[in-house]
């Protein structure tokens, strides 16, 4: 029996699944095939992270990463995505300054990525901001906890809210971006009794990410959990494949094959027609000759 075909994922689709208690899967993606990969393994939203300046472009952390940058990798993932919610991350210096900036970026992210929804990092300041974006129309994800962009400010890469003082602040950033409107919020590498409770006084749904099995969702860098990076990864991180590990193999049976001249076989070569083969060997035989004879010519002294 055929499958039922998928409709395309809607912020009261994600609202009904938490009310219902239906787990919301979320993933990143950054390109073309990712977002392929995305679709057709059933996820409900793909997210154009920013994280993509470490696991694509090869930044030692999101902060460098530009807002053309993010363009290009968004546009790509909206040519493979029908199905889930696509969230376009705003990238560091893209609306911390002010609303106006913060509308305009978000603004330049829909219209030029396609993406329906965009996300940003932190409360405090960014709540402001993120209540002038939905104001503006643009449906905005919220983020609390570690959040990357900041991350030399709360000390690195560490779990965040593991003292009382630390869990307040969570909370109250996260019931602040939900009262400005934000429809989602990621919780990232927060004690999982203290996600736990946040997200039971919270009305909108709860992705998580490092938070436990009490939010609403989860979600996972595409690149961490198909093993595509090498390396120390987070402890919230579930390698589903060894992706690196088979490119790595594939690719070093194919500098070999090569270099033993057993790549190309015939199965990988096209052939041509016997007669168009004979008439094209004359020709190159009549141009040898003219070519030699122009070569042998010297001029009269």
């Amino acid at each position: 029996m055929s499958q039922p075909e998928r409709q395309p994922v809607t912020l009261p689709r994600l609202a009904e699944m938490k009310a219902a208690g239906e787990p919301i899967v979320m993933v990143t993606a950054y390109d073309y095939p990712s977002a392929k990969v995305a679709e057709e393994a059933g996820v409900d939203i793909v997210l154009v992270g920013d994280t993509a300046a470490m696991v694509v472009l090869g930044y030692p952390g999101t902060e460098p990463v530009s807002m053309e940058e993010m363009v290009m990798l968004g546009k790509a993932v909206r040519r493979g995505i029908q199905t889930p919610l696509m969230v376009g991350d705003m990238p560091m210096g893209s609306y911390e300054a002010s609303n106006e900036l913060a509308v305009q970026s978000a603004q330049r992210l829909v219209k030029e990525t396609g993406c329906q929804v965009v996300k940003l990092e932190a409360g405090g300041t960014s709540v402001e901001r993120a209540r002038a974006i939905v104001r503006s129309g643009i449906p905005v994800m919220g983020h609390v906890g570690l959040t990357p962009q900041t991350a030399t400010a709360l000390g690195g890469y560490k779990t965040q809210g593991k003292t009382a003082e630390g869990a307040i602040r969570l909370c109250e950033d996260a019931l602040a971006l939900q009262s400005v409107g934000c429809f989602a919020i990621v919780f990232e590498a927060i004690p999982a009794a203290i996600a736990e409770a946040i997200a039971a006084r919270l009305e909108v749904p709860t992705i998580g990410i490092g938070a436990g099995p009490a939010t609403a969702g989860q979600v996972l860098v595409f690149h961490d959990l198909l093993g595509i990076t090498t390396g120390r990864t987070p402890k919230f991180v579930k390698r589903y494949a060894n992706v690196h590990e088979a490119m790595a193999r594939g690719v070093g049976q194919y500098v070999e094959e090569v270099r033993s001249q057993r790549f190309p076989e015939p199965d990988h070569v096209y052939g041509v027609e016997p007669a168009e083969l004979a008439d094209f060997r004359r020709y190159l035989d009549q141009e040898s000759i003219t070519s030699r004879k122009a070569w042998d010519w010297e001029p009269l002294s």
